[in-house]
């Protein structure tokens, strides 16, 4: 069968046993991890048939008798080995003397990536041979005695940090590519944020972690679900979204502070950077005002955060959506770098430009520019057409670019008919220098700012690309961002009104009044957290009064449906609040990880399958029976649908 294939495959390739624990004497034992639990440091060879870490061992262990276990590196002319696990490195001299030839014989034709267990003694390295960028660089271990564990097969590739594999080949066997210092490092990371969260909410205040359905019930509205059959005719589950449901009615139970480290599933199909399923912290709060969850989640975040990186300052500057939008052209700015969105319509009022005429001439129109600092150095005449290419294409706007050369000379398309007391006004405005480049263009405010923001982290990736570092990635510049709006205009119908986050968030408590007659205008109780431009959580203050959650719901958003009206008198009788960290992303920023795999154990492709075990695989027929479910094949899908059928076993 497939499963078994799979199965085959992966026993094959792993090499590591189960540890054994007949070496360590129970006295000993108990005494390493006493002083363990005294120094508070993690005592990684409990249990287990080692005395040490490969990486551990220093020149301060010389002398001292040791057992290793750990996979073969690489070896050196017969005479030298390097020892891995997945602390670190260390190296291992293969006796040459010929009592201990059955050791050297172990060692010696063992395939690199087999699992030795060696005992010996530390030495230090002879002098001029000691390895500074190795942490183990000052010693190696003289062996005594050594055993093969298991023998490794040829490996689809080395396990080496620097040897290049490209995606689809890790996630195939990714059991091996979590072997690299990389992989271990994201992971042990991610253990060690997590488990310092859970010790910040439920230790130091008081929340209790609690596990929430997985199946559960469909809930219209938001992410598409994906659908769990069950053995009753015509019904079905769904994975949630999130635990939203679930989490409100602990706190209508008195649990008045909640957080789960929440598995979530949303089927949106082909994302580059999404997962089908993802984690999430879970956080929901009674009787708080967003100040105090704010509070909470910096202390949180500064609690948790890794000892090797730059400490987390609190608290962290704010921004309103109205703002970040006007500034950034986008409500997730990355503030590590400048090139902020100017309004420079005042200064174009009498323009003899078209398009800039054309713009201003209607109620909303705007001009917007953006100061590119010494961007003719880096920027070629390619690199701007393709900007205004990009903008033309996604946004059908039109951008022009204005080089300042040397003695102050105008170089663009539209040059001569700028005016001098215009060229004065937008050079004293946006502080213009010699060699800068501004990018203008016009329009709708949200729309011109939009292409703009887009632009400023475009023209940032090819100002990298030139050798200039604008966002160091080793700067966590963390963001709220505030009053959101609390509706959007319907794309399909821009007359009607729909939830900018969702349905039960609060307004505004100035804004009130203003949902009785202009119910767009209204800013909403919700806010973001922004890091380096990625949002890494959200959350809201929800409505508790009910008869203002009917209005909005019945009123507002025409929602007639009494399911979606279910309860409100019981379950909207306190102040809630919730904030759902993107724990991905988050690990992913602070990692430096590419993308959000590099830091999942078991990830899908952008595709949303698993590479590895071949899901998501067909059934037969004869397990779909018990559900009352078939499939329908396409008529131009049998060939498919027999491949389908096909156990998975790539070649290794």
């Amino acid at each position: 069968s497939t499963m078994l294939c799979w199965l085959n495959r992966l026993h094959g390739a792993l090499s590591a046993p189960t540890g054994r624990i007949a070496h360590l004497r129970p006295s000993s034992l108990r005494r390493r991890l006493a002083l363990s639990s005294q120094r508070r440091i993690p005592e990684f060879s409990s249990f287990v048939a080692r005395t040490n870490t490969c990486g551990e061992l220093r020149s301060s262990h010389l002398g001292q008798e040791v057992t290793l276990c750990g996979w073969i590196q690489y070896r050196r002319q017969n005479v030298f080995l390097v020892l891995r696990d997945s602390h670190g490195l260390i190296q291992v001299v293969i006796p040459q003397d010929e009592s201990a030839a059955s050791v050297k014989k172990i060692l010696c034709e063992a395939p690199v990536e087999s699992v030795v267990r060696v005992s010996g003694t530390v030495i230090s390295r002879p002098p001029g041979q000691e390895n500074p960028k190795m942490p183990t660089g000052e010693i190696e271990i003289k062996v005594k005695t050594a055993e093969l564990l298991n023998s490794c097969k040829k490996l689809p590739f080395e396990i080496k940090d620097f040897v290049k594999k490209t995606e689809a080949l890790r996630l195939q066997y990714r059991y091996l590519d979590l072997r690299s210092f990389q992989m271990q490092y994201n992971l042990r990371l991610r253990s060690q944020m997590v488990m310092k969260m859970r010790e910040y909410l439920c230790n130091l205040h008081g929340f209790v972690d609690v596990e929430t359905p997985t199946l559960f019930k469909r809930t219209p509205g938001g992410a598409k679900e994906f659908v769990i059959p069950s053995r009753e005719p015509g019904k079905f589950y769904c994975l949630p979204q999130s635990p939203q449901q679930f989490k409100q009615l602990l706190m209508v139970g008195g649990l008045d502070r909640y957080f789960q480290v929440a598995r979530c599933y949303r089927d949106e199909g082909s994302r580059p950077d999404r997962q089908p399923e993802f984690t999430q912290i879970d956080i929901e709060m009674s009787f708080v005002d967003q100040t105090g969850i704010q509070s909470l989640i910096e202390g949180l975040l500064q609690y948790s955060w890794p000892s090797d990186k730059d400490p987390v300052v609190v608290p962290f500057p704010s921004m309103t959506f109205a703002e970040a939008l006007a500034s950034y052209g986008t409500d997730k700015p990355d503030t590590r770098f400048g090139m902020k969105i100017v309004d420079i319509s005042n200064v174009f009022r009498n323009t003899e430009v078209g398009f800039l005429q054309d713009a201003l001439s209607k109620p909303q129109g705007t001009v917007k520019a953006m100061c590119i600092s010494e961007g003719a150095k880096y920027l070629k005449r390619k690199d701007i057409e393709s900007i205004r290419k990009f903008a033309a294409d996604h946004f059908n706007q039109e951008v022009l670019p204005i080089f300042l050369k040397a003695n102050r000379n105008w170089n663009s398309p539209v040059a001569k008919s700028i005016m001098e007391e215009q060229r004065s006004g937008l050079t004293r405005l946006m502080e213009i220098q010699e060699d800068d480049v501004v990018l203008l263009t016009a329009g709708e405010h949200k729309k011109a700012c939009s292409v703009l923001g887009k632009l400023r982290l475009e023209c940032a990736d090819l100002l990298e690309a030139r050798g200039l570092v604008l966002r160091d990635p080793a700067l966590f510049s963390f963001l709220w961002v505030v009053d959101f709006p609390l509706f959007l205009p319907k794309e399909e119908k821009p007359e009607k009104l729909e939830s900018a986050h969702h349905p039960f968030t609060a307004p505004h408590p100035s804004d009130v009044q203003l949902l009785y007659s202009e119910p767009e205008k209204v800013r909403s109780q919700h806010y973001d957290l922004v890091l380096n431009g990625n949002e890494i959580g959200g959350g809201s203050i929800r409505i508790h009064d009910a008869e203002l959650q009917r209005y909005i719901l019945a009123e507002l958003l025409k929602v007639t449906s009494s399911s979606n009206l279910f309860a409100l008198d019981y379950i909207l009788i306190c102040y809630l609040c919730i904030l759902l960290p993107g724990l991905d992303r988050l690990i992913c920023l602070v990692t430096g990880a590419p993308s959000i795999r590099d830091v999942i154990a078991f990830p899908k492709s952008f595709r949303g399958h698993d590479l590895m075990s071949n899901a998501p695989d067909s059934l037969p027929p004869e397990e779909l029976k018990p559900y009352h479910i078939q499939v329908s094949w396409p008529a131009d899908s049998e060939a498919k649908k027999s491949s389908l059928n096909q156990p998975y076993c790539p070649e290794s």
